[in-house]
C-alpha cells in the first residue's frame, strides 16, 4: 500500500503558507521603504513553495526512501543539460548516486496572466526537452527514467477565470484553446506535457488570495490534479526503494 501521508490536509497547509509567505514578504518590503514593482516582493520572498516541498519530502520518506538525499539549496540543485551546461531545479531527490526525482514548483499570481502564461509554457517545454535529451545522451549515467514533474499554483481570480480571445492572422488555432481561460490553458498545457511524455506528471491547482486562512484550492481535471501527482510520486519512490534495496 502506498502512503499518501494525509496529503489533502498537508496541501491545504502548503496553500496557507504560500499566501501567508507572499504577504509577509511584501509587508517587509513596505516596512523597509522599498518600492514594490507589482507583485515582485511576494514572488522574491523565497519561501512561498516550502509547504509543497515539505509534503513531497514526507511522501519520499513514507514510501521507502527515508535515507534519500534531498536537494533544496541552490548550490546543489543543478543538473546537466544538453543545450546548456546546467539547469537549476526546485527540488531533487537522490539515492545511491541515482537521480530519483526532479521537480519544478511554480506559481502564477495576477494581475498579469497573458505574457506570464506564455513564458511559463516556454520554460516548461524547454526544461523538459533539454532534460530528456541530456538523459538520452547519458548525462545521468545508466539508470531508469527518473520521476520528472511540473507543479503549478495559479491564483483563482477573474483574470485567470475569464475567457480569452486570441488573434492568429494566418492559420486557425486549435479548437481547445478558443475562448479558453488561463486556468483552462494551464490544464490543457499540463495534459499535453504528460501526453507527450515530457513530464511524468504535470499538475495545476488554483487558489484565491483569501486562502491564506482556509488553505482552500481547486483542481481542474483528474489527470492534472494533485492526487495524480502524489500517487504517481509515491509509486515511483516505492518502486525505486525496492529496486535499490
Amino acid at each position: 500500500m502506498l502512503d499518501l501521508v494525509n496529503y489533502e490536509e498537508k496541501l491545504k497547509e502548503a496553500v496557507r503558507a504560500f499566501w501567508g509567505n507572499r504577504e509577509e514578504a511584501k509587508q517587509k518590503q513596505i516596512e523597509l521603504g522599498k518600492v514594490d514593482q507589482g507583485e515582485r516582493a511576494g514572488v522574491t520572498g523565497g519561501k512561498n513553495m516550502d509547504g509543497f516541498i515539505t509534503l513531497i519530502l514526507d511522501i519520499v520518506a513514507a514510501n521507502g526512501l527515508k535515507n534519500a538525499q534531498i536537494m533544496e539549496k541552490r548550490s546543489v540543485l543543478a543538473l546537466p543539460g544538453y543545450f546548456r551546461p546546467t539547469k537549476l531545479w526546485d527540488l531533487l531527490v537522490m539515492y545511491k548516486n541515482e537521480l530519483i526525482a526532479a521537480i519544478e514548483l511554480k506559481s502564477h499570481v495576477g494581475p498579469s496572466f497573458g505574457n506570464n502564461f506564455n513564458n511559463r509554457t516556454e520554460e516548461a517545454l524547454g526544461t523538459a526537452y533539454d532534460f530528456w535529451t541530456a538523459y538520452r545522451e547519458g548525462a545521468f549515467g545508466s539508470q531508469p527514467r527518473p520521476f520528472v514533474s511540473w507543479v503549478m499554483l495559479v491564483e483563482n481570480a477573474p483574470g485567470s477565470r475569464s475567457a480569452v480571445t486570441d488573434r492568429c492572422a494566418h492559420f486557425d488555432i486549435f479548437e481547445e484553446f478558443k475562448g479558453a481561460s488561463y486556468q483552462k490553458r494551464y490544464d490543457i498545457l499540463c495534459n499535453k506535457l504528460v501526453q507527450e511524455s515530457l513530464y511524468t506528471t504535470a499538475t495545476v491547482i488554483t487558489s484565491p488570495r483569501s486562502s491564506k486562512d482556509s488553505g482552500s484550492y481547486s483542481e481542474l481535471s483528474n489527470l492534472t490534479g494533485f492526487k495524480t501527482f502524489v500517487t504517481t510520486l509515491a509509486g515511483h519512490v516505492a518502486a525505486e526503494a525496492a529496486r535499490l534495496s
